[in-house]
């Protein structure tokens, strides 16, 4: 692509500025410019004749380019010729080189390195209409940020099927990802094309499919998993007893509130959990003590907040909206907060937040070693110790499917895995015959 001489680019940005056009619209602008320059050279057409961009526009509509983006293009060039009537055209080296003759109007070709800063913006205001979660806005922006390298920044407007589908074969074939990975790469392209671009996600054919692996959940034993728990310290071993319990996530135990634990009922409310599926689980009586000492320190910690004018807990907006101030009340206070205040710049203000994930993992990972476990357990493992449990005691795989908040009773299946057959006999090796 012929590309724009040094001191006209300079001139070009600094009348950009002069205009008062937004600096993250500057790339696109001075793309345009590339872009009109080029197909004036090719085709032969004289660059001074701002006639030119009505040939440059039915290009753009050709190739399928949105109106917004048409309309960008013309406040581009338009900029550009007005910029040429104030400066001195030799002094910048404005004769376009003359190309070597082609056919009119033959297929521009694929356009690389483009700005897909619009694309990232957009993606984030589509999940946040649609209320998604962070991680899934953290997930769909890594694939969309990997799928710009792989199509080398190709024009976002003029991605289609075919660079999908070498994108997820690229991801079974080379990179050799699991099949769950490569499923949630494909569920970002998909919301990328129907709510970023606005273009039709065709079915896709001949795509080489990662084979899926059945892994089988590690299980502790309730001797590790006691055992793991004399390890660990206030309030990991709290958050760890419920994690085992209740069968909760992680995240699920991390956001409990005050007003979630009912003590008369013996329940658990979970609000929001995976899927934004609430659910209620029974509130193990051993922990019942324990709870409410930790709820006593929750109280003093939240007096002291008071005391210090602080601007309460972190809600989600249209709630805090709905109530304004629910932020500030103690039932909405959160069941694990954080140890200190955060500060929220753009509002001035210091708000709790609840403890965070990291921390808990890394206080099981140094009790599961310090416990000298032969088993590599995480946070989730004690929820998969939970349902294998019930599992064993009996329980119908029904009624643990709803425990764990799970959609589909298939996923719950898994943890028939995980213990004995109770129906075929036991495998014995030929050795203990």
């Amino acid at each position: 692509m012929l590309e724009i001489p040094k001191a006209l680019a300079v001139a070009y940005e600094r009348w950009l500025n002069q205009q008062e056009i937004a600096v993250a619209e500057q790339g696109h602008y001075k793309k345009w410019l590339r872009y009109y320059r080029d197909f004036c050279t090719k085709y032969h057409l004289d660059l001074r004749d701002k006639q030119n961009f009505s040939k440059f526009n039915q290009k753009l509509e050709s190739e399928g380019q949105s109106e917004t983006l048409r309309r960008q293009a013309h406040h581009a060039i338009s900029l550009y010729y007005a910029l040429m009537k104030s400066i001195n055209v030799q002094d910048l080296s404005e004769t376009p080189q003359v190309a070597e003759p082609s056919a009119p109007y033959q297929a521009a070709p694929i356009l690389k390195n483009a700005s897909w800063v619009w694309v990232f913006d957009t993606l984030l205001q589509a999940i946040e209409a649609r209320h998604y979660s962070p991680k899934t806005l953290s997930s769909y922006r890594s694939w969309v940020r990997k799928f710009q390298t792989f199509t080398q920044s190709k024009e976002p407007n003029l991605l289609d099927m075919g660079d999908v589908k070498n994108f997820l074969s690229d991801l079974a074939v080379t990179r050799k990802v699991s099949a769950s990975s490569q499923n949630q790469a494909f569920n970002a392209l998909l919301f990328l094309f129907r709510h970023v671009l606005e273009k039709e996600f065709e079915q896709i054919e001949g795509v080489v499919r990662a084979k899926r692996r059945q892994t089988i959940p590690v299980v502790l034993s309730r001797e590790e998993i006691d055992c793991v728990m004399a390890k660990l310290r206030p309030p990991h071993d709290l958050i760890v007893k419920l994690l085992y319990g209740c069968g909760l996530r992680l995240f699920e135990c991390l956001k409990l509130q005050v007003q979630d634990l009912n003590f008369e009922a013996l329940k658990i409310r979970v609000h929001d959990g995976k899927g934004k599926k609430s659910r209620t689980v029974p509130l193990p009586v051993s922990l019942v003590p324990a709870l409410k000492a930790q709820l006593e320190r929750v109280k003093r910690l939240y007096q002291e907040d008071i005391a210090a004018s602080f601007n309460g807990v972190f809600l989600p907006e249209a709630l805090e909206r709905k109530y304004p101030q629910a932020a500030r009340e103690f039932p909405w206070q959160w069941l694990f907060p954080a140890k200190t205040l955060t500060f929220v710049e753009k509002a001035n203000e210091w708000r709790r937040y609840h403890f965070h994930e990291s921390h808990v993992q890394k206080a099981i990972k140094g009790a599961v070693s310090r416990a000298m476990i032969s088993k590599r357990a995480t946070a989730h493992t004690f929820r998969h110790s939970f349902a294998s449990h019930l599992l064993q005691a009996n329980y119908d795989i029904r009624t643990i499917q709803e425990l764990l908040g799970h959609s589909s009773v298939k996923t719950t299946m898994i943890y028939t895995h995980t213990l004995q057959s109770q129906t075929l006999k036991e495998a014995r090796s030929p050795l203990d015959f």
